[in-house]
């Protein structure tokens, strides 16, 4: 029998549905994100979606990155294609941190070999006030691709995610990419009341965008904060982390050891782990910078309910061992499970996402390898 989910789950979502060709409350993910023993080592991978693969550049040909993320058809193909190249355990939804920001009418596009660029940033009080009001409405070809994908992904879960309010933010107030992301840091403490009005928007705005994704029948939801590890400890626990608390305020009734499994992920941030995992999380994603071993020393982990922390670890194979010789990527993916085995539980990604050079077939390969090793 499913277990109990959220009653605030659409009674036909994934996780709460009797149907089983379409529940994924027994799917090896969830029981991975639960703690649980899967049949299987689940695994997915972050920017899974396209980047590496033949047939995501065919289909985009003549459409752009932030459109091709806006048409529901485009998306939910997108979406799909890996899991049906590479037998992941999961699909991530294809789409964009700052699609909340184009679909709110703020100017952004993704430029190729660039990133996100805002037609103007937002650095000045005035700036701010003409900030556009969020609406659930604003979500809908985000509602429409979802649903569609879910339909055809049976009893494999969907992933959701959001960007964090401080990488939404910290793209806003530099306009561009930032290699330190000075601005938003100077923002933060040189006009206090400027960057929280700016956060408490991206809140609302990740918040939103993450819950019409969980409502639509994502099964399993991560927020990226990209940029968080640009941060000292003091800068992220008392000008971020409120705010990302925020942000999950929007899906509370929807997370949690009854609902919806969240990973918390970001670049760069072993020395915050334990408040990433404080914001609400029940997943802590781990980049390839920190073993997992030591992860779970810093966030006091121990297997069993004997009143520590218990929050499950993601990650952290190193995306430049993609290229390497497969004996090296194979050993170096036996010992990420070893250290793995430290946590009480542990699924299987990347350190960071796919880089665009990766050979599709190492992927495919890599999957059957962590699907073979048993528990």
């Amino acid at each position: 029998m499913n277990q109990e989910f959220s009653p605030a789950l659409p009674a036909n979502h994934p996780l709460r549905t009797q149907d089983p060709a379409l529940s994924t409350a027994q799917s090896d993910l969830i029981k991975g994100y639960r703690g649980e023993v899967p049949d299987r080592r689940p695994v997915w991978f972050m920017r899974q979606a396209g980047r590496s693969l033949p047939e995501y550049r065919k289909l985009r040909e003549g459409t752009t990155m932030l459109d091709s993320c806006l048409i529901p058809e485009m998306a939910s193909e997108i979406t799909l294609q890996p899991v049906r190249r590479h037998d992941v355990d999961a699909a991530i939804f294809f789409s964009d941190i700052v699609i909340p920001l184009k679909l709110a009418g703020v100017g952004v596009e993704i430029q190729p070999g660039v990133g996100p660029v805002l037609d103007a940033p937002i650095r000045t009080p005035e700036d701010i006030a003409k900030l556009p009001e969020l609406t659930d409405e604003m979500f809908e070809p985000i509602t429409e691709a979802v649903k569609l994908t879910v339909a055809e992904l049976g009893s494999r879960p969907l992933i959701g995610f959001a960007g964090a309010p401080y990488t939404v933010a910290a793209y806003m107030v530099e306009g561009r990419p930032s290699r330190d992301h000075l601005g938003p840091r100077t923002m933060m403490y040189n006009d206090p009341e400027s960057w929280d009005r700016l956060m408490s928007w991206t809140a609302e705005a990740s918040g939103r965008f993450l819950r019409a994704q969980i409502m639509a029948g994502a099964s399993a939801a991560q927020l990226f904060d990209s940029w968080a590890g640009s941060l000292s400890r003091t800068n992220y626990l008392e000008k971020v982390m409120p705010y990302s608390q925020q942000a999950l305020e929007h899906i509370e009734d929807l997370i949690g050891d009854d609902g919806v499994p969240l990973v918390h992920f970001g670049t760069g941030t072993g020395e915050i782990l334990d408040l990433m995992r404080d914001t609400g999380a029940s997943v802590v994603g781990v980049d390839y910078r920190l073993r997992l071993d030591e992860a779970n020393r810093r966030l006091g982990n121990t297997p069993g309910p004997d009143g520590r922390s218990n929050v499950v670890l993601q990650g952290n194979i190193d995306p430049a061992l993609l290229d390497a010789d497969w004996d090296v990527l194979e050993a170096h993916v036996r010992e990420v499970i070893a250290q793995g085995a430290q946590a009480p539980g542990h699924v299987l990604n990347l350190g960071h996402g796919v880089p665009p050079t990766t050979d599709p077939t190492v992927l495919t390969r890599l999957v059957e390898l962590i699907h073979s090793i048993d528990y």
